[in-house]
C-alpha cells in the first residue's frame, strides 16, 4: 500500500502574491513589463502581467498568468480574432510578450522564427536560424519543422532549430545576436525525430541539452560561450525541456530521455539523482513537474508515471519514489500534464488513447474520458479552467478541473486545417493563453480566439 504524503505548496500556491507583486511594481515603475523571478524558474523573465514568455508558461508548468477568462463557452466556441496561415512547417508552440507573438517554422530551405502582432496578427518579422532539417537528419514521417517554442527574456529570443541550432536573437527586429551548433561544436546528436528542446533561461545562462558526453549544457546568453556542463552522463538527448528547482540550498536542473528523469547540480554540474522508471527507450516527451520537494514525471511507450520525493543530503539531494505506476495509469505522450489542486490532468495513451485525472498524493486513477477519432492531445490551464487540445479533429474542450469526472464548459472547432503534409503527424502543438487570448496553431495556421470575460 502506498504511504500518504503531504505536497508541500508550489508555484501555483503562490501565484495570486506574486501576481499582486507584479502589479505593484509595474505602478510605481511605471513600466508595461516586471521582472518575473521564482526559484522554479530560475530566470529573470520580463514579462507582463498576462504574457506566456516561454515553454509551457511563466513557470514551465503549463499554466497561464492571472487573467479574467470566460468560465463558459457559446455555442461553436469563443469568436475568431485573426488567423496567421504563414506560420510554415513545424510543431512549435507560440510565446507571447509585450503583445507580440514569436514561434518558428520551416519551408524548403531555412528553419526561421517569425514576430506577430498578437493583437491583429500582422506579420512583423522572420529570421533564417539555420536550415531547414530533412529526412536525412531524421525521421520526418510524423512532420517535419521545428518543434521547440522560443523562450523570450528581455530584450532576447533564444530559439532551437529541429537540426540543433541554438540562436539569441535581439526581440525587437530578430537580428541574430550569436548562433551554435549542439552537434557540430559540442558532440550531440539529432534525435530520432529531432531536437525538441526549448530553452531554459537561468540569469546569464541559456540551458540546453545537446545530449552524449555533454549532455547538458549552459551558454552565456549574451555571447553563446560555454558557462557550464553537465558530469556523469553520457545518453542520446530526447525530447524534454529542462526545469530548474532547489532543495534546500542545492539548485538542480532536471530533464529527462531515455534514462529517465536525472538531475544535476547547477553549480559542480554533478549528477544528483535520477529515477529510469519514467523513461523509454522510443521517444521521452513530457516537462517534468516541480511540486514543492516533489517531481513527478511521466511518458508513453508502457513508461507511466513516478512521483519522487526530494530531500537535502549533506551537499546532495536524495530522491526517493513514492510511486510508479503503469498501465491504465497516466502514459502521456507529448501533450504535457498540469497539476491543479492535487489533481494530474492530461491525456494518456493508454486505453487507446483517453483525457484522464490522476490522485498525485495516491497516484489513482480517478477518471477517464475517450473522445474519438482522437488518441492524443495538448492541454493547458488558466483561470479556473483546462483547455484540450485533441490531435485529430482540431477541437478545444474548455474544461472544469474536477477529481470526480469529465465536466466541459465548452467547445471550439479550428475554421481550417492545415493543407501542410504531416505524414503520419497530427495536430501536436501545444495552447497558449495570454493577454485573454487562446493561440493554437495547426503549422501554417494560427489562430486567436477571444476569450476575455
Amino acid at each position: 500500500m502506498l504511504r500518504r504524503l503531504r505536497i508541500l505548496p508550489s508555484f501555483e500556491s503562490v501565484r495570486p502574491i506574486l501576481a499582486k507583486m507584479n502589479r505593484i511594481a509595474a505602478t510605481s515603475l511605471m513600466l508595461g513589463t516586471i521582472t518575473l523571478a521564482t526559484s522554479t524558474l530560475g530566470t529573470n523573465l520580463l514579462a507582463g502581467d498576462a504574457d506566456w514568455p516561454q515553454w509551457r508558461g511563466p513557470a514551465r508548468d503549463g499554466k497561464a498568468a492571472d487573467q479574467s477568462l470566460l468560465q463558459t463557452w457559446p455555442e461553436g466556441g469563443p469568436e475568431l480574432k485573426w488567423t496567421f496561415s504563414t506560420a510554415g512547417r513545424g510543431y512549435s508552440s507560440t510565446t507571447i510578450v509585450d503583445g507580440k507573438l514569436f514561434s518558428m517554422g520551416s519551408d524548403e530551405q531555412n528553419c526561421y522564427a517569425i514576430c506577430i502582432d498578437a493583437k491583429s496578427g500582422k506579420s512583423i518579422w522572420q529570421v533564417p536560424i539555420s536550415r531547414a532539417g530533412t529526412g536525412d537528419d531524421y525521421n520526418t514521417g510524423w512532420g517535419g519543422g521545428p518543434r521547440s517554442t522560443p523562450t523570450v527574456d528581455g530584450d532576447q529570443v533564444f530559439v532551437m532549430s529541429d537540426v540543433g541550432v541554438v540562436s539569441a536573437l535581439r526581440r525587437q527586429d530578430g537580428r541574430k545576436l550569436w548562433s551554435v551548433d549542439l552537434v557540430a561544436d559540442y558532440g550531440g546528436e539529432i534525435p530520432k525525430w529531432g531536437y525538441s528542446e526549448s530553452a531554459l533561461i537561468d540569469g546569464d545562462r541559456v540551458v540546453v541539452t545537446p545530449g552524449r558526453s555533454n549532455f547538458m549544457i549552459a551558454l552565456d546568453r549574451r555571447t553563446g560561450k560555454l558557462l557550464w556542463q553537465s558530469k556523469g552522463v553520457d545518453s542520446v538527448a530526447h525530447y524534454v525541456s529542462a526545469m530548474k528547482g532547489s532543495i534546500g540550498d542545492v539548485d538542480y536542473y532536471v530533464t529527462a530521455g531515455s534514462i529517465g528523469v536525472v538531475a544535476f547540480d547547477c553549480q559542480s554540474g554533478e549528477k544528483l539523482f535520477g529515477n529510469e522508471l519514467s523513461g523509454n527507450k522510443v521517444a521521452t516527451i513530457p516537462t517534468p513537474l516541480i511540486l514543492g520537494d516533489h517531481i513527478y514525471h511521466t511518458s508513453d511507450y508502457g513508461a507511466g508515471n513516478v512521483l519522487l520525493k526530494l530531500t537535502p543530503a549533506g551537499d546532495g539531494i536524495n530522491a526517493e519514489q513514492i510511486y510508479h505506476l503503469d498501465g491504465k495509469s497516466m502514459m502521456n505522450h507529448h501533450g504535457g500534464v498540469v497539476a491543479v489542486d492535487g489533481t494530474i490532468y492530461g491525456l494518456t495513451k493508454a486505453s487507446g488513447g483517453v483525457w484522464m485525472a490522476q490522485d498525485i498524493e495516491s497516484g489513482d486513477t480517478l477518471w477517464q474520458e475517450k473522445l474519438r477519432p482522437n488518441t492524443s492531445g495538448s492541454i493547458c490551464f488558466a483561470d479556473g479552467c483546462l483547455y484540450c487540445y485533441n490531435d485529430k479533429d482540431g477541437t478545444v474542450v474548455l474544461l472544469e478541473p474536477n477529481k470526480d469526472r469529465w465536466s466541459p464548459l465548452g467547445k471550439l472547432t479550428i475554421p481550417r486545417e492545415t493543407d501542410l503534409p504531416r505524414g503520419s503527424g497530427a495536430i501536436w502543438a501545444h495552447p497558449v493563453v495570454a493577454d485573454q487570448t487562446l493561440f493554437i496553431r495547426d503549422q501554417n495556421l494560427i489562430f486567436a480566439f477571444d476569450i476575455a470575460r
